[in-house]
């Protein structure tokens, strides 16, 4: 075969993946197959077959020897992303999970894709094989401008999936794409950020519990409990509770306030709220949530740590993909630990 032939049969195949929709998933046997019905004998095209490839005859490392991972025990995923230009079209190509815990080892693990903050229908991909160090041979395009695809992030969900069909979270990556198109195909290594990390922030964590029902246009919203609160001494109760607000664009909808849980660092609070929302505002609005203490020297309390949800016109990481995923499964309820700031 010639090297013009060669030239031609590379640019089919390449046409062939790029043109296969948003929704669609790449693999190696779909590319070979149209190679295939393409190369059969067609007198009036003028195609003639030429012979076949010995496989055998060239031998592929395995996956793990050519994108090993760095060391240490963190449980990480290996991906690549790619942005071509002239298409407006993101390329993200998952390759392999590293480090599993052992209680996933026997399950079949799945990966959820989304483009925040556009997309919110996942991509899926699932491993072939399981164990520790699952590997993939899938790849996605998503379509978005060269404005939209530099204000955008990359949200990996990783999923563990038992026989009987039920899941558990394994952990998530966030991805900025923001300066990270420079090198186009680099094989990259993040960790997943996982509820297990018992490890406090600064300023402490506080677990909250959201759920949306469209029929009911109803937001419901659990401030569970904190951990490793920074609590003042100079407030005379020593006591803490937390100020939950809803609020589209600038105004205060409606604020409602937890009980008083008394002088302790990691408060149980479980307190439920709910507040009437339209679905057409899920994308204008967000729930602001205060930790705050009273003071008995003088009147009101006094705001210490402070805590936002909401779409990208809010937040960012896992404060957006809390909720994102609240969005996506309507009535049930998406549970996570959230670092608080410092209030202002």
């Amino acid at each position: 075969m010639s090297t013009q032939a060669y030239k031609l049969d590379v640019e089919l195949v390449s046409y062939y993946s790029s043109s296969s929709g948003d929704h669609e998933c790449i693999g190696p046997n779909v590319a070979a197959g149209y190679f295939t019905q393409r190369h059969k004998y067609q007198p009036h095209s003028g195609w003639y077959p030429v012979g076949t490839v010995l496989a055998g005859l060239y031998s592929v490392p395995p996956l793990n020897e050519v994108v090993a991972p760095p060391p240490g025990m963190a449980t990480r995923l290996c991906f690549s992303v790619e942005y071509r230009h002239s298409r407006e079209q993101l390329m993200v190509s998952l390759l392999r999970l590293g480090n599993l815990p052992p209680r996933f080892h026997s399950n079949v693990m799945l990966v959820e894709l989304r483009l925040l903050p556009n997309e919110r229908r996942p991509r899926q991909a699932k491993a072939r094989g399981t164990g520790p160090d699952p590997e993939f041979s899938d790849c996605f395009i998503f379509q978005v401008s060269r404005v939209c695809v530099l204000q955008s992030t990359l949200s990996v969900c990783v999923l563990s999936v038992e026989q009987d069909g039920k899941r558990h979270a394994v952990g998530r990556v966030l991805f900025p794409l923001e300066g990270e198109l420079g090198q186009a195909g680099r094989v990259l290594w993040r960790d997943l950020e996982t509820e297990d990390d018992t490890q406090c922030s600064e300023l402490g964590d506080v677990q909250i519990s959201l759920s949306y029902s469209p029929t009911l246009q109803r937001l419901s919203v659990v401030v569970l409990k904190a951990r490793g609160l920074q609590l003042l001494t100079d407030t005379g109760t020593g006591g803490v509770c937390v100020q939950v607000s809803l609020q589209i664009h600038t105004q205060v909808v409606k604020i409602k306030r937890s009980c008083v849980a008394k002088g302790e660092t990691n408060p149980h609070f479980n307190h439920r709220v709910t507040f009437k929302l339209r679905s057409q505002h899920l994308d204008e609005a967000c729930l602001r949530f205060e930790v705050q203490q009273p003071n008995d020297i003088r009147s009101g309390e006094r705001s210490t740590q402070l805590l936002v949800l909401g779409p990208f016109m809010y937040a960012r990481g896992p404060q957006l993909q809390h909720w994102m995923d609240m969005v996506n499964t309507p009535q049930e309820p998406v549970k996570l630990w959230h670092r608080l700031a410092r209030a202002t």
